[in-house]
């Protein structure tokens, strides 16, 4: 049986492993034991008993695959390396994904104790009553949404660089984000942006101090890829994504697959796109295997679901904009459909 190494269990990597885990010896490594449904993890930072819905161990979706948690170090052409091991492979599927800053993503964490931090995180912002979001894309939105309908009491700022918010998405979309925040006494900034950081002062391009009690940087995701830079520095972009042709291979190896945020795809870094690369490239294995005509990947103008705290949001697709309470909704039938697809995948 051959051998298969994903790194990386969210939504590539899981569905891979999944999906692959009967007909080939299926080995998943990935710095944390559980998959967790990232896009709802904001709301569990002002309520912390939400986590519980999003989350559920690898060893339980995952019957016939091995599962390592560990980071890996380095890769070759044929071995995935870690600080104890080396793990061979016919095939290789890199869903590594992107690095952001606490508590939104958490490396090298047991599920137990990702509850415990989110939980002191939580209590900290329940004791702080300034508060800096740095960032107004997607995620410093949907936060500053979350903390200003949780708790009227704060006074909270965000920044941001560009000229308004969600930048990538519809103008309708922005006007009602930056509506909705500024009803609930979100006081904006715009074109500015944080140079230095203190302990207890954060300083920005136009010489203003601000002196939070608690800080949230939105900004600055980075692919995990350092592994791939010993012997595999000309797969990676200036950013660290890496390259790959239509059919999710990393060029000049068709046995290794790079799918989700990891890759130099001109798609929006999604949960939704993520699944659907993983989908292709666990597809594409399989035709490489039966000797058939690999399936290109064509990223498409997905639906998008933004929450503006618990019962509000947008839903935005291609030039349909919805807003308010029926799109609040929807963020909530999205992520029980998805946690409840993992259940049903470990109860077979």
């Amino acid at each position: 049986m051959k051998k298969v190494v994903v790194i990386g269990g969210g939504f590539a990597g899981s569905y891979v492993a999944h999906r692959l885990q009967n007909d080939y010896e299926v080995t998943l490594i990935d710095n944390k034991d559980y998959f967790e449904f990232t896009p709802g993890i904001l709301r569990s930072i002002v309520e912390p008993g939400h986590l519980k819905h999003l989350q559920i161990p690898h060893k339980k979706y995952l019957k016939k695959a091995r599962v390592l948690m560990a980071d890996v170090t380095e890769i070759s052409e044929k071995e995935v390396i870690l600080k104890s091991a080396r793990m061979p492979f016919d095939y290789l599927f890199i869903c590594s994904g992107s690095g952001y800053a606490n508590p939104i993503k958490e490396a090298d964490v047991i599920m137990s104790a990702r509850g415990f931090h989110l939980a002191s995180f939580s209590e900290k912002l329940e004791n702080s009553r300034k508060i800096l979001i740095i960032g107004g894309g997607l995620v410093g939105i949907e936060l500053a949404a979350e903390i200003c309908t949780h708790s009227k009491d704060k006074e909270i700022k965000l920044m941001h660089a560009g000229q308004c918010l969600i930048e990538r998405n519809s103008a309708k979309s922005q006007k009602y984000a930056e509506e909705f925040l500024k009803k609930r006494n979100v006081e904006i900034i715009f074109n500015e942006k944080i140079t230095k950081a203190g302990k207890n002062i954060f300083t920005s391009d136009k010489g203003r101090d601000i002196k939070p009690e608690m800080a949230f940087m939105c900004v600055g995701i980075i692919p995990n890829s350092d592994f791939m830079k010993k012997n595999f520095p000309k797969c990676l972009n200036e950013r660290g994504a890496i390259k790959v042709n239509k059919f999710l291979q990393v060029v000049g190896h068709e046995n290794i697959f790079a799918a989700g945020d990891i890759n130099d795809l001109a798609v929006e870094k999604t949960a939704q796109n993520s699944l659907y690369q993983g989908i292709r490239a666990a597809g594409n294995l399989i035709r490489m295997e039966k000797k058939k005509q690999l399936v290109e990947y064509k990223g498409i103008k997905t639906p998008m679901v933004i929450s503006l705290g618990k019962w509000n949001g947008i839903f935005e697709w291609k030039n349909f904009v919805i807003t308010g309470f029926l799109s609040g909704l929807l963020k909530h039938i999205v992520e029980m459909k998805n946690m409840w697809l993992y259940r049903l995948w470990s109860w077979f």
